[in-house]
């Protein structure tokens, strides 16, 4: 079978393309800039190509078929209706990764499945990931458009580190300020619960949805199955470190509107996504792919991505602008208790 990716080199793809690279019953293609050579597996085939130029795309499409296609960097409807374009009559099969944070926030139950309501007020990334959706399955209904759709929550690999609060550079001076005994910063009180899914768990069940009949014209949402609290998920990643977590909380609308001024857009991705508890029901998932389940606890997964990063300076990216504002947040929310 022929699969091609469209993007195929970040922290979910990776892990799919790797996956495949390994099984002789596939032959992959990616389709991007070329930038990240370096992490494409040997035997990969690429088209070096700016998606965003459809003319030159298609003209090195031209003749070419694919039993799948995979959309990664598709985020607004004009680029999916580009891509209806291209591969239509082009491929058995075209799965679009959409996102979780679609779902409504909160839902009328934290229990969230793949009929759960699609809707999202604070973050205008979440509502056009669902504007796209809204224009591939309209082309499913109406032509047959080969689409599935699917969901990803938090995935992450050994170059990244899951938190709910981080700045604008990245996670690691979170993980700094846990080294030198900092308090750091944890929205809300640190109960409600949330999923991190390390992405080789994740490339089990995307490939099994891949050539199969039972995904056209479905959605999924792909995540494990282990749900922590927050501040087990940032005491998991002190112990980690061999450190003592020094958890301060803070309110997510607090956060929202004081981060909002200094560059921080965490009404999307606290208040739209990660202050909520979400649970997700799996069992659809299952149903298409009998082998998706959880090989990679977030304990587990965790030492990988430190180690990696610890070892790899050129993940160690440092946010001093991120760190003062910490400071600031936590003097701040000391001065208002010491008011009353």
């Amino acid at each position: 079978m022929k699969a091609l990716f469209i993007g195929g080199t970040g922290t979910i793809s990776t892990a799919i393309v790797k996956r495949l690279a390994e099984d002789p019953c596939w032959e992959v293609w990616l389709l991007n800039r070329g930038n990240r050579k370096d992490v494409v597996p040997e035997g990969v085939k690429q088209i070096i190509a700016d998606i965003n130029d459809e003319a030159d795309v298609a003209k090195k499409l031209e003749g070419m078929e694919f039993d799948v296609v995979s959309e990664f960097i598709g985020f607004v409807p004009a680029q999916v209706e580009r891509d209806y374009r291209l591969f239509k009559g082009k491929t058995k099969q075209y799965i679009f990764i959409s996102s979780a944070s679609a779902y409504h926030k909160p839902a009328a139950s934290y229990i969230i499945t793949e009929g759960t309501t699609m809707a999202n007020p604070h973050w205008e990334y979440s509502r056009n990931k669902i504007a796209c959706e809204e224009f591939l399955m309209k082309k499913y209904r109406e032509e047959g458009f080969p689409v599935t759709i699917v969901r990803p929550s938090h995935t992450y690999d050994e170059r990244n580190v899951p938190l709910g609060v981080h700045g604008n550079k990245g996670f690691f001076q979170v993980i700094k300020r846990m080294q030198e005994g900092k308090p750091v910063i944890i929205q809300g009180d640190g109960s409600s619960l949330w999923t991190v899914t390390f992405n080789s768990d994740f490339a089990v069940g995307y490939t099994g949805l891949m050539g199969n009949p039972h995904a056209i014209g479905e959605a999924f949402h792909i995540t494990g199955d282990e749900s922590l609290t927050w501040d087990q998920i940032y005491k998991t990643i002190a112990d980690a470190l061999g450190v003592e977590l020094k958890a301060y909380h803070v309110a997510s609308d607090f956060l929202s509107e004081v981060g909002a001024k200094y560059g921080y857009d965490f009404e999307g991705g606290l208040t739209g996504d990660k202050s909520v508890t979400v649970v997700f029901d799996n069992r659809k998932l299952k149903r298409a792919v009998p082998d998706m389940c959880t090989k990679v606890r977030f304990d587990q997964g965790v030492r990988i991505a430190l180690a990696y990063v610890l070892s790899h300076p050129e993940c160690q990216v440092e946010d001093p602008e991120f760190d003062a504002w910490c400071d600031k947040v936590i003097a701040a929310q000391e001065a208002a208790k010491n008011m009353v």
